[in-house]
């Protein structure tokens, strides 16, 4: 297994990122997470886990600098700039295609919250390169136009009890063109903090992803 804390150049900047490759993976799931989170969430790590003992490779990275999180934090001026948390995540996955470790493999994304909305608009953007999408408690409608040229193989999960969000991610649903599921989280609410429920996430992940990029 290849571990190790990285450092990703995008404009200007710095990410800060983990990246782990399991011996023998067949693909490498690039995570975007949602606003006010980092790649150290509790959450995504747990996913994060369950894929690579599915033997999947994971870059968990910070999509904002710790300059930009502060300002974030105040005026809340990035966490729905969508465009702007995609050409992160494009960056990211130029950065990953380079690398010796990973250029081979096949590609993925784990969006959560509006990273879900940012990983469909990128996706939009590369084309095959990316194989296949999972959205957790996500925004997907946040990708707007961009939804019809998604060509990646998609997974839409959504709590039980997130209403809102469920409404939300029916409308992407039928915008969506490409392979596509929709899957509800009995009793779960927008976090999936509800014992199981992210266990459950986690499950329908990693086999959405071994189906799609081995």
């Amino acid at each position: 297994m290849v571990e190790s804390e990285i450092s990703i150049p995008a404009e200007g900047v710095d990410l800060g990122g983990e990246l782990i490759v399991p011996s023998g993976a067949v693909g490498l799931v690039v995570f975007a997470h949602g606003s006010g989170s980092s790649r150290h969430s509790p959450r995504n790590q747990l996913v994060a886990r369950t894929l690579r003992e599915a033997g999947l490779g994971t870059l968990l990275f910070d999509l904002l600098t710790t300059d930009e999180e502060q300002a974030e934090a105040e005026t809340r001026h990035l966490r729905f700039n969508i465009r702007f948390l995609a050409e992160r995540l494009t960056a990211a996955t130029r950065w990953a295609r380079a690398r010796p470790t990973t250029s081979d493999l096949s590609f993925g994304y784990f969006g959560s919250s509006t990273g879900a909305g940012a990983a469909l608009l990128a996706a939009a953007s590369l084309g095959d390169e990316i194989r296949a999408v999972v959205s957790r408690g996500g925004r997907p409608d946040l990708a707007t136009e961009a939804l019809r040229r998604v060509t990646s193989a998609t997974l839409l999960i959504v709590g039980g009890e997130d209403r809102t969000v469920i409404q939300l991610n029916e409308q992407a649903y039928e915008e969506l063109q490409c392979e596509k599921d929709f899957q509800i989280v009995p009793g779960a609410t927008h976090l999936f903090e509800e014992p199981g429920t992210l266990e459950i996430v986690a499950a329908l992940a990693a086999k959405w992803f071994a189906d799609h990029l081995n």
